[in-house]
C-alpha cells in the first residue's frame, strides 16, 4: 500500500500540467516496458549518495535499472574517453562545468519532449494493469533560468539554445580560517573585504624566523603549485576587480574592458599585482613562498591562518585534524563594489550521444535534479545546492551555509579544450610575475595568449 501511494505521488509530479499525450496498450508501449539498464559514471560520490533517488525512480519506472559506477578522479577522464571511443561508455556521465564545450560533440543535448512508458491500473470492476506512453515537455531555457542559479545557465547552454546537462550541486570558493591563530593575534572576525585591515591582519598572522623563514603563514596567496586552487583564486580576484575572463572564444583577462571609463586601469593586471604581493619578501603582506608545504596540509597542521577552498575540503580537514579549531567565512569582496562576485566549481549530469537510451537517460537526470530528489542527494553528501529554491534553507546550515549563500553570485569561466594546460599557463604567469624578470603586463599578455591556445 505504501509503495502504491509513493508511486502515485511521484507520478503526479511529472504528469500534472505537463501536456501529456496518452495512448492505450499497444506494441510500441509494450516494447517501451522492456528491461533497460542505464550505466551511470561519476566521481567522488559513492552509490549510497544515489540510493534513495534510484529507488524512487524505480517505483515509477520498474523496468529501468541504474548501474552506478564511481571512478577515481585521477582515472576518470582517461577511462571515460577510452570507453566512449570503444562504444562501451556510460549512458549518463558527470562532466565538470569547464569541460562541457570540450565534450560537446560526445554529448546529446536535452530533447524538447520526452516520451516514457508507465504502468497504470484501470477498470472499475475488473482491474487491469496496462502500459501507456506519456510525453512531457522537458525543462526549457526559462525553466533553467528560473530554477537554477545563474552560473548554470551560463555554463550548460551551448549553441545559444541547447541544454547539455543539469547539476545536482554548485560549490563555491570560501575562506577557511584558524580560530586559535585569530584569537592569539587579537583578531575578532574573518575579513569581509580585501582592504587595508585585511592586509594588516595578514601581517599580524604571519611569523618569520631568521633561519627557518616563514613558520606561520597569514594567508596562502601569491604562489601557484603549493596553493590549492591557485588559478581559481586569481580568477576570482580578476572578476571581482572587473576583468572579463573570456568573451566567446577570445581570452580577455589581460585587456582593459571596453566599458571601463578609465582606459589606463587594467583590472586583470592589478589583480595579478595584488595577488603576487603576498609572495614578495619586500612587501608588508609577505606571507607565502614556494618553499612552504601545500596550503591544505599547512592549514591542517595549524601553521596557516587563512586559505581558500571549496566545501568538499571540509570533510578532509575534519578527518585529518578533528581537533582543529577553524571556521569558514565568505570569499572577501572589494570594499565599495556594488556587485558581489564569487567563484563556482561544479559537475553536471549529461547524456552520451552514443547511448541507445537517451530518452530514458535524460528522464532520469530531470527526475534526479528536481527539488524533492536533489534534496536527498544534498543531505547525504553535505553539498551546497544548485537550485534557487533550496538556497534559503541551506543558508542556516552550520557546515555548508557559507557556500550556499554564495551560489547566487557565483560565476565560472571556460578554460578551453585543455583545462590542465590553461591552469599550467596561469601558474607560469604567476611565477614569472613574481620573479619580476619581465614587465608584468608582458607576463600577463603571454599568460592570456597561452590560455588562448587551448581554445584554438
Amino acid at each position: 500500500m505504501y509503495k502504491k501511494i509513493i508511486y502515485l505521488f511521484l507520478l503526479s509530479i511529472f504528469i500534472l500540467g505537463s501536456g501529456f499525450g496518452c495512448k492505450t496498450t499497444n506494441k510500441q508501449a509494450a516494447e517501451a516496458m522492456q528491461p533497460i539498464t542505464l550505466n551511470y559514471w561519476r566521481v567522488f560520490d559513492g552509490p549510497d549518495a544515489f540510493s534513495d533517488i534510484i529507488a524512487d525512480y524505480k517505483i515509477i519506472h520498474p523496468n529501468i535499472n541504474i548501474n552506478y559506477r564511481k571512478l577515481r578522479y585521477e582515472e576518470y577522464e582517461t577511462e571515460l574517453l577510452n570507453a566512449l571511443a570503444e562504444d562501451r561508455g556510460p549512458d549518463i556521465l558527470s562532466i565538470h562545468n569547464t569541460w562541457l564545450k570540450k565534450y560537446q560533440n560526445k554529448l546529446s543535448p536535452m530533447p524538447a519532449t520526452i516520451t516514457m512508458a508507465y504502468q497504470e491500473e484501470q477498470g472499475s470492476i475488473k482491474k487491469e494493469v496496462i502500459t501507456v506512453l506519456r510525453t512531457y515537455r522537458s525543462p526549457n531555457l526559462k525553466d533553467l533560468r528560473d530554477n537554477f542559479v545563474d552560473t548554470v545557465f551560463d555554463d550548460v547552454v551551448l549553441d545559444s539554445s541547447q541544454i547539455y546537462g543539469l547539476p545536482l550541486s554548485v560549490d563555491t570558493l570560501a575562506l577557511y580560517y584558524n580560530r586559535d591563530l585569530f584569537n592569539n593575534a587579537g583578531i575578532t572576525q574573518a575579513p569581509l573585504y580585501w582592504n587595508k585591515e585585511f592586509q594588516q591582519n595578514v601581517k599580524k598572522l604571519t611569523k618569520q624566523d631568521s633561519v627557518q623563514g616563514i613558520t606561520q603563514a597569514g594567508i596562502a596567496l601569491g604562489g601557484d603549485v603549493n596553493i590549492e586552487r591557485y588559478s581559481d583564486i586569481l580568477a576570482a580576484l580578476m572578476m571581482q576587480n572587473g576583468a572579463t575572463m573570456i568573451n566567446g572564444k577570445q581570452v580577455l583577462f589581460n585587456a582593459v574592458p571596453i566599458a571601463t571609463k578609465d582606459t589606463n586601469y587594467n583590472p586583470g593586471l592589478e589583480a595579478l599585482r595584488f595577488y603576487i604581493d603576498f609572495a614578495n619578501p619586500g612587501k608588508e603582506v609577505y606571507s607565502w613562498n614556494e618553499d612552504l608545504p601545500n596550503s591544505l596540509n599547512m592549514f591542517i597542521n595549524g601553521k596557516l591562518a587563512m586559505m581558500f577552498a571549496y566545501s568538499y575540503t571540509l570533510a578532509d580537514i575534519k578527518a585529518s585534524a578533528p581537533k582543529l579549531n577553524f571556521s569558514i567565512s565568505k570569499l572577501p569582496q572589494i570594499e565599495g563594489s556594488p556587485v558581489e562576485v564569487n567563484f563556482a566549481n561544479y559537475w553536471v549530469e549529461s547524456v552520451s550521444k552514443k547511448s541507445t537510451h537517451q530518452n530514458e537517460a535524460w528522464d532520469f537526470i530531470i527526475f534526479a535534479t528536481k527539488e524533492t530528489e536533489a534534496k536527498k542527494y544534498l543531505e547525504k553528501t553535505n553539498k551546497p545546492t544548485a537550485l534557487r529554491s533550496l538556497v534559503s534553507e541551506q543558508r542556516n546550515d552550520i557546515n555548508i551555509g557559507v557556500f550556499a549563500d554564495q551560489v547566487l553570485t557565483a560565476k565560472s569561466w571556460y578554460r578551453g579544450m585543455d583545462v590542465v594546460a590553461a591552469e599550467t599557463a596561469i601558474g607560469e604567469m604567476i611565477r614569472k610575475a613574481r620573479e619580476g624578470s619581465e614587465k608584468i603586463l608582458d607576463v600577463l599578455n603571454t599568460g592570456a595568449a597561452k590560455v588562448q591556445q587551448t581554445l584554438n
